[in-house]
């Protein structure tokens, strides 16, 4: 299975056109979104898609953000700071991670498979020992051109890979 996981998303409706466009091309069936919607209008532009999410420091409207979710039926949900998920039996956690000491914390317990976070508007992949730490990137404010992008978890051969949103 194909896992698209995206962040900072920010309202740039283009960015978010571009990264669906993206997920749908390589077979994504599940994004997950590591907080900093900002607007629940910006939820209903992954319909074909599973959506979980989290909240980032910029989702102050958590009603309405829970509300759009729960529009899109299915599997879909808004988890709230955290969450706790598994697909093909890989581990994910996923959280926007403000603090990096936590998400670090996270991934040396070694509990997970892959620990997924974002607001640093940079794009990581790393190990620390069993643990995959990855943060897709950002598409407002991003450290550099580089660093718009998403990210592909391939859950059968346990790989990522990332995508430029920039056209």
């Amino acid at each position: 299975m194909n896992i698209g996981i995206v962040s900072d998303t920010h309202d740039n409706v283009a960015a978010i056109e571009r990264a669906t466009e993206i997920f749908e091309a390589e077979g994504v069936e599940v994004v997950v979104h590591c907080g900093d919607f900002v607007a629940p209008l910006m939820v209903p532009y992954f319909g074909a898609f599973e959506l979980h999410g989290v909240l980032g420091n910029n989702d102050g409207d958590v009603a309405n953000l829970q509300s759009a979710f729960e529009s899109l039926g299915g599997e879909s949900e808004l988890h709230g700071r955290f969450a706790d998920l598994e697909f093909d039996g890989l581990s994910f956690a996923v959280l926007h991670g403000e603090q990096k000491a936590e998400v670090e914390a996270i991934a040396a317990g070694e509990t997970y498979d892959f620990v997924c976070y974002g607001h640093h508007h940079d794009r990581e992949l790393s190990e620390v020992g069993r643990t995959t730490v990855l943060n897709p990137g950002a598409h407002v404010l991003p450290g550099s051109e580089e660093d718009r992008t998403v990210a592909i978890v391939d859950t059968l051969s346990e790989t990522v890979r990332f995508r430029s949103v920039v056209e």
